[in-house]
């Protein structure tokens, strides 16, 4: 009796460690990232301060505090190391779009350079532009949808939100940084890439039921 105790121990403990060896993160060149860190969004000029529409700028910046704009379009926000000096103006990590489980090299997309810098960033970009690309994740009619930003949600904006949000990434300081160009799938990113993923348990692992 002792001897099949024994034995039943050892079966379990080989199929726990079988079950953690199968929930070990499946792909080896790559490594745990998980960032909340918060980024401030960068202050307003102080003639956008001084003008007519301070309310509407300053309103604009609460939104885009809440929204984590700055989590993804600040380099090095993504992995949790945000540089200041790049506040909103795009992010050289990128975020991978499909999965690199299925993918050997996933498609992955650069956050855009928020702030009105004419050749890197917004600035010659149309109000309108700005809000089709916050709203519905594109610049315009026929555009594809933008890949990894949060559209879906940010289409319930009101047009008076929409509208804050535009004044105040006009509003601050333009920084000329030029983000990578979007990598499609089936070709190796030259950058570091961020992917994240969902994934959902099951009870059977290798084969074999854990309960």
């Amino acid at each position: 009796m002792v001897g099949h105790r024994v034995g039943s121990l050892v079966a379990l403990s080989a199929l726990a460690l079988t079950a953690c060896r199968a929930l070990e993160y499946p792909l080896p060149h790559y490594e745990d990232a998980y960032s909340k860190i918060e980024v401030e969004a960068p202050p307003p000029s102080a003639a956008a301060l001084a003008g007519p529409n301070r309310a509407q700028v300053e309103r604009g910046r609460y939104l885009a505090e809440i929204l984590g704009c700055g989590g993804c379009h600040t380099e090095g926000a993504v992995i949790g190391a945000p540089d200041a000096t790049k506040l909103f103006a795009g992010s050289g990590i990128g975020i991978a779009y499909t999965n690199p489980n299925k993918d050997t090299f996933p498609g992955v997309a650069y956050p855009a350079n928020l702030t009105p810098d004419r050749e890197t960033g917004l600035g010659a970009w149309t109000d309108a532009a700005i809000a089709s690309a916050i709203r519905s994740g594109t610049s315009g009619a026929g555009a594809a949808h933008l890949r990894v930003m949060s559209w879906p949600l940010y289409r319930h904006l009101s047009d008076d939100d929409v509208s804050a949000l535009v004044a105040y990434l006009r509003s601050i300081p333009p920084i000329k940084y030029r983000v990578p160009v979007a990598v499609p799938p089936g070709v190796r990113a030259t950058t570091s890439y961020v992917y994240f993923g969902v994934y959902r348990s099951t009870p059977a692992i290798d084969g074999s039921s854990l309960h």
